[in-house]
């Protein structure tokens, strides 16, 4: 389980140290792909396959669940820890949520998400100031 809030740096080689309590889990294989909001998704793989699976029995027939898919899927790309405890993230998936040098990890429960840290505070800044409304809507789905 992924939970919690770290603050790390890329080096200019476009790696970043993972959190040392995350090292282990995702010492046996990992995904990063395009997230939601501007940020990036880091995977286990084997909740990759989880996730990868329930995308790829999504409707072909539907224009959504294409570009959906495609955003996911195609934006993919399998990471190794080194020994030094770092990832490699992509240049073009660094370039699509803007990560720079100050990046959070945040845990997601299942999911780690990689933010550039200035789109992370003012995205948890207005979290918090909604936080009434949101509240209202989870629970309509029964949280």
């Amino acid at each position: 389980m992924f939970i919690g809030e770290y603050s790390h740096n890329l080096d200019d080689k476009g790696r970043l140290a993972v959190p040392k309590k995350f090292r282990t889990e995702l010492s046996k294989g990992a995904v990063v792909t395009r997230g939601l909001d501007n940020c990036l998704f880091l995977y286990t793989k084997s909740e990759w396959k989880v996730l990868a699976d329930k995308l790829a029995s999504l409707p072909f027939s539907q224009a959504n669940s294409r570009a959906f898919a495609r955003l996911m899927l195609a934006g993919a790309m399998d990471v190794t820890i080194d020994k030094q405890g770092r990832i490699v993230l992509p240049d073009y998936l660094r370039n699509f949520a803007g990560l720079k040098k100050e990046i959070v990890v945040a845990g997601l429960y299942n999911r780690l998400e990689l933010w550039d840290q200035k789109k992370w505070e003012e995205y948890k800044h207005q979290s918090e100031q909604n936080s009434g409304t949101i509240a209202e809507q989870m629970f309509d789905l029964g949280i």
